[in-house]
């Protein structure tokens, strides 16, 4: 009883990725790989290396970035305080403002306040309010010990946020870089392989078509 030929099964992505990795190393001879076959196994090997290399500098330059940050944020959060300003006036076109890391992104207006500082001496000037708000309404504020109002400290979360965006930005930059530069050399070595199947075919298709016979017959070259 005879059995139906089973289908030649995929290889499995582990098993594909050895065969590249052998062949990009140079250490799997085989009659049919092509010098070309093996620039291109080296160009993936290449970009899976500089991708783990760029998540690797992109995590370690977030961290960096953090600990070099959280000092002064921490400095900041110990030596300002917060305390209540009475709103006097506010401006007729509230201007819009923000910090990247203290208020995030969050709109802020500016108004006229007056309050006391840490020593009791009464200020007063332009200080930001988190939303619209009349004259009399009580908002809180951050000062120093002199009382000079400032910006609210940074804390760890909105840090620690801005951080990892940062990182992001640019794990996705540096991995655009880093396939854009794959896809470059792919496109060279497509174009390389096509001049040289070009090339063999020019001189291959006259023999295997028989002109070469006739020009010799012809006296031609």
């Amino acid at each position: 009883m005879s059995s139906a030929p089973r289908s030649a099964r995929p290889a499995s992505l582990a098993r594909r990725t050895g065969r590249q990795l052998r062949w990009a190393l140079g250490t799997r001879h085989e009659p049919l790989v092509r010098p070309l076959d093996r620039s291109r196994a080296r160009a993936w090997l290449l970009a899976a290396f500089g991708a783990v290399l760029t998540v690797a500098l992109s995590v370690g330059g977030a961290l960096l970035l953090y600990r070099g940050a959280a000092p002064q944020a921490a400095a900041d959060r110990a030596r300002l305080q917060q305390v209540e300003a009475v709103v006097r006036d506010t401006p007729d076109h509230a201007a819009h403002s923000g910090s990247r890391f203290a208020g995030g992104y969050h709109s802020r207006f500016d108004v006229d306040a007056s309050w006391t500082a840490p020593d009791g001496t009464p200020r007063s000037g332009t200080v930001q309010a988190p939303h619209p708000t009349a004259a009399g309404a009580r908002i809180p504020i951050w000062v120093d010990r002199d009382g000079t109002a400032s910006a609210p400290p940074v804390d760890r979360a909105s840090l620690a946020v801005s951080v990892a965006c940062t990182g992001v930005g640019a794990l996705l930059t540096l991995l655009a870089l880093v396939v854009l530069a794959l896809r470059l050399r792919l496109h060279a070595l497509d174009r390389r392989a096509e001049t040289a199947w070009t090339d063999g075919w020019a001189r291959l298709e006259p023999r295997w078509s028989g002109r070469a016979g006739h020009r010799r017959e012809d006296g031609r070259p």
